[in-house]
């Protein structure tokens, strides 16, 4: 063997090996991490990572629809607006507590009743990731997934979602109770009058940031905790 052929070979071996170091990498990236993940096909990582999320969702949206699955969860419960918490402490020292508590007990009350409608969604957007989404979402860290939802469904979730929120704040009484405040806080001289937020807009966006942030401690639950692997394509993809 020539001098020029030993290279040869050698710079082949040199790049087989770098590419299968590549690989498990990019694999370790979802959890795998044992030398036969390898092995694993592009459409079973792809069917495992939407299984996740599947789960994750069922998981995400029994937390969040429960009663007081919002109101008594301090990461995602929702509070007044930024601009009616101006006048939340006058108000208070006047007497308007019970008032300001019943507003704000109403819009996650909403969120609450609301919150199942969001599964559907969020499965149709998993269903709809290609391999070429799911590999992308390999390179990212413990909520990639859980991100990528996040910043490719956001409108399509508040537009889907901004009817039964409406529809649930009607039978909660939310805008009652919040023009009910507001028209006491009208009524003391030192206070200054202030413009009507959208509070359907408000409590979507809250009650999706709310359902994002649980799906997203569900996605690390699933990358990070075999136990929380309850299918055997969990069990295969995530080891």
């Amino acid at each position: 063997m020539d001098r020029r052929h030993f290279i040869l070979i050698a710079a082949q071996g040199l790049l087989a090996s770098a590419a299968t170091a590549q690989e498990k990498s990019f694999l370790q990236k979802l959890g795998l991490k044992n030398s036969s993940a390898g092995a694993l096909s592009e459409s079973t990582i792809g069917d495992g990572l939407k299984e996740a999320l599947a789960t994750g969702i069922a998981r995400a949206v029994e937390l969040a629809g429960k009663n007081d699955g919002y109101f008594k969860n301090e990461k995602i419960k929702i509070p007044a607006p930024k601009s009616f918490q101006r006048i939340d402490k006058p108000l208070r020292l006047a007497g308007y507590g019970p008032q300001i508590d019943e507003f704000v007990l109403s819009m996650n009350r909403a969120a609450e009743k609301a919150a199942p409608i969001a599964k559907d969604i969020f499965v149709k957007a998993i269903t709809d990731m290609s391999i070429t989404d799911a590999k992308q979402v390999l390179h990212g860290g413990d909520t990639a997934a859980t991100d990528y939802l996040n910043k490719h469904t956001r409108d399509r979730l508040t537009e889907a979602f901004l009817p039964p929120v409406k529809e649930t704040m009607g039978q909660y009484d939310v805008m009652k109770k919040y023009n009910a405040v507001m028209e006491q806080s009208a009524s003391l001289p030192f206070l200054k009058s202030r413009g009507e937020d959208s509070l359907e807009k408000y409590t979507v966006g809250k009650a999706l940031d709310g359902l994002f942030y649980l799906l997203g401690q569900e996605e690390k639950r699933i990358r990070q905790d075999p136990a929380a692997r309850a299918t055997d394509l969990l069990k295969k993809v995530f080891k």
